[in-house]
């Protein structure tokens, strides 16, 4: 099993350790770029590729991406066709 099939199974078992950078190298997987929106983005980042996007917060102090955070992405990727 090659490291980028190990992310996608980690992620969807949703640990409570997932980081933001594990999170990042998520979507870059499945061919996503990232973009900040300029300076007033604050902590908002889009990811998009194609036709498709997703925003999302860079949660702070801790680098931990929020559990229902993670579930809204996973029905995301799901409902998209980039997870089975």
């Amino acid at each position: 099993m090659s490291t980028k099939e190990k992310l996608i199974e980690r992620f969807k078992q949703q640990p409570k350790d997932f980081t933001f950078d594990e999170l990042v190298r998520l979507f870059q997987i499945f061919g996503f770029t990232i973009d900040n929106k300029g300076k007033t983005s604050g902590s908002r980042l889009l990811f998009e590729k194609n036709d498709k996007s997703y925003v999302v917060h860079k949660p702070h102090p801790s680098n931990i991406v929020k559990r229902y955070v993670m579930k809204q992405i996973l029905d995301y990727l799901i409902g998209n066709g980039f997870i089975k």
